[in-house]
């Protein structure tokens, strides 16, 4: 088979990763990917809002499956132009992959089929968001209703904070058009856990859980990012967690999606918040987590391809999801700095280290060749040093241990990923 992914992130990578390991695959491509990529896949200068010429490149080197990785392609619909050009290609079409386009559809999707969430209002008017703010409860938690890239959220503690916020999504436009619409919700409290799961549109199989760390500082200080660091599996997420969520929650979910004639093939990242009075969905997304499929995917023991194409075929039912009873610990290196101002270019040493490794990975988010064989850090998040370990501290000290082995001139990491492992 000859595959294509969509991409150039550490979820790319990791995604990459796990095709080339599997025996039905000769040759995987890649667009755009980045330096990482390059070594398990050929990569092609398409960018990943370029449908036409993605489309046109799986015509000409006869693809037999594209995966999609990122959000942005698949709420604008890149799904459909693959299957309208009768390829292969897995992810949820546009009116499936608006589940994470659009905070409003997936909370009035919630209320409207019972799902646990949080208490929430939307709001299209500032004067009305504004108004509402200055008598509801504090804190609470405002969110753009579109894509942004993972940062569209705001937890306001005070009513001044709450005015300010709304001002800044619907007035400022710091997320531009995502936040032309904002969902106000009730703020809960508990520990995060992420889930994410292959659907076929009928039937939904659970991967194993991780947990994010989504702040730039240690003990969650600073500000929102595309995740600072992951672990696998979450102590919090136990059997009495997974028996309501499946009950409750997942299955709901892909019900209620197929009965809105909206039928989801693809994943669906559950992010879960464990309250007082039981789980609640704190937000959905339609894909693979980053960073967290870099600790879920060298946790799977399936060949992906089957399990990717078993989702296209719906026959999901068939396939015996396993996950091997281990751990893992992925540490973000960034560049200082980051989310905001960080200088890009940077020559990373040290990443031969991990060639030939079998507990340690070194996914790469952010880099790129030199003009040469040079690699250099081409981003915020740099590489996701992932390792396994017998248990989720051993994981922890092998990916902090794996963390020194590379170096580049402004690279930054916290140093406190997995701290909750020691609270469960």
């Amino acid at each position: 088979m000859k595959v294509l992914v969509i991409g150039g992130g550490g979820r790319e990578h990791a995604i990459a990763w796990k095709i080339s390991g599997s025996p039905k695959v000769d040759k995987i491509y890649c667009a755009p990917g980045n330096a990482g990529i390059a070594e398990i896949a050929e990569c092609v200068d398409i960018g990943v809002m370029d449908f036409d010429r993605q489309v046109a490149f799986a015509r000409e080197k006869e693809i037999d499956l594209t995966i999609i990785g990122p959000d942005d392609p698949l709420v604008a619909g890149a799904a459909d132009a693959f299957e309208a050009a009768g390829l292969r290609v897995f992810g949820p079409q546009k009116r499936a992959a608006l589940l994470e386009g659009s905070k409003s559809f997936s909370k009035d999707l919630m209320k409207k089929y019972g799902i646990p969430t949080a208490a929430y209002e939307v709001f299209d008017s500032l004067d009305e968001a504004l108004s509402y703010v200055k008598t509801a409860p504090m804190p609470i938690v405002l969110k753009a209703d579109g894509l942004a890239l993972g940062k569209g959220v705001l937890i306001c503690g005070t009513k001044e904070e709450a005015e300010h916020g709304v001002k800044d999504l619907m007035l400022d436009k710091r997320f531009g058009s995502a936040g032309d619409r904002i969902v106000a919700e009730e703020f809960m409290t508990g520990r995060e856990v992420s889930v994410l799961s292959f659907v076929d549109g009928k039937t939904v199989k659970i991967m194993t859980s991780a947990q994010d760390h989504k702040r730039a500082k240690d003990g969650d200080q600073g500000l929102n990012t595309g995740g600072m660091g992951t672990f696998s599996p979450s102590p919090f997420y136990t059997e009495e967690v997974d028996k309501f969520c499946r009950q409750y929650i997942y299955q709901a979910t892909v019900d209620a999606m197929k009965a809105e004639g909206r039928e989801f093939k693809g994943i669906i990242f559950f992010g879960l918040m464990l309250t007082e009075k039981g789980p609640r969905v704190l937000e959905y997304n339609a894909r693979f987590g980053d960073p967290e499929t870099q600790v879920v995917l060298p946790r799977m023991k399936n060949d992906i391809v089957e399990v990717f194409e078993a989702c296209i075929d719906g026959t999901l039912d068939q396939i015996d999801l396993q996950f091997d009873d281990n751990a893992a610990v992925c540490v973000v290196l960034a560049s200082e700095g980051y989310p905001e101002k960080y200088e890009k270019g940077y020559p990373i040493t040290g990443l031969e280290a991990f060639k030939g490794q079998e507990k340690y990975f070194a996914f790469h988010a952010g880099s790129k060749f030199d003009g040469s064989k040079t690699v250099v850090t081409n981003g915020g998040r740099v590489l996701g040093v992932t390792a396994i370990g017998e248990d989720l501290r051993e994981a922890r000290e092998n990916a902090y241990q794996a963390a020194e082995w590379v170096s580049f001139e402004n690279k930054y990491m916290r140093q406190d990923i997995g701290k909750g492992i020691d609270q469960a």
